[in-house]
């Protein structure tokens, strides 16, 4: 068999014993991202702050990684608060006993006009779409430097690298993480933490739902991006276990963008 037709070993995406944090799990990209994670062997830690919905999604990402060996916990935090933050990845490694995965999903957005948003408005994205990040991120890290080994990902937005009227907040702290994940890659890989991103388009999650039944957007995006469709939230799985696995093991610093060809077509 010619080395372009030999299969792809399974292992090269297994994540057998592998440990997880994924942020904003509860639902949407984070919920997809982590049964796809959990699918593949791992053990995946949930957060969220609601009480039921973490507990209805960890029991999901839970029969889903059955056959693959994986599972799912419950951990309950606010992400902006870094004391509770601190406290849930200590408390995560005295239960796991390491961690090798973290996935920063929470994002909120606030779309307002320039003269119309509040810099305290501002503030308080930064603080849930960025500052959040970086403290997890420097709270993994010493683990994963003991280990000599870790994975880091940051979910972005396409809104990082370009911009549309109205949406400054959310496209600086995009644009910011993307930065973030270049510095973090720079700074990590010499221990062994590789720090990637991925910039998901437009995909038809709950929180979309308006938009998604809207006829009139369905086709601006027949026109506007490469698929000429919505993205499926699960279709952001695939993304999510290849910068996780070994398959990734020499990416660093990249921004994986997951969007139909929305970026590449005009």
């Amino acid at each position: 068999m010619s080395p372009t037709t030999a299969p792809i070993p399974s292992s090269l995406f297994s994540l057998s014993g592998r440990v997880a944090l994924v942020t904003g799990a509860t639902r949407g990209l984070g919920l997809c991202m982590a049964e796809a994670l959990a699918a593949h062997g791992a053990t995946v830690w949930l957060n969220g702050r609601d009480a039921t919905s973490l507990r209805e999604a960890v029991d999901r990402v839970r029969e889903g990684g059955q056959a693959a060996g994986g599972t799912a916990h419950a951990l309950p935090f606010d992400v902006c608060d870094e004391a509770a933050a601190t406290a849930a990845v200590a408390h995560l490694l005295a239960e796991s006993g390491r961690i090798d995965i973290l996935i920063n999903n929470v994002g909120q957005r606030r779309r307002q006009p320039l003269d119309e948003l509040p810099a305290q408005a501002l503030r308080e994205l930064l603080e849930a779409n960025l500052v959040s990040a970086w403290h997890l991120c420097r709270e993994v890290a010493r683990p994963m430097r003991a280990q000599g080994a870790g994975r880091i990902i940051n979910v972005t937005s396409i809104a990082g690298p370009i911009a549309r009227a109205g949406d400054a907040a959310y496209t600086t702290s995009k644009g910011a993480l993307d930065a973030l994940t270049r510095a973090l890659a720079a700074e990590l890989g010499p221990q062994g933490i590789n720090v990637n991103a991925i910039a998901p388009g437009y995909f038809a999650t709950d929180a979309n739902t308006a938009m998604v039944e809207d006829a009139s957007v369905a086709a601006w995006l027949d026109r506007r991006s490469s698929l000429g469709r919505w993205g499926r939230p699960e279709e952001i799985g695939g993304a999510a276990v290849f910068l996780a696995s070994p398959a990734a093991s020499y990416v660093t610093g990249q921004v994986l963008v997951v969007d139909g060809g929305y970026l590449a077509h005009f």
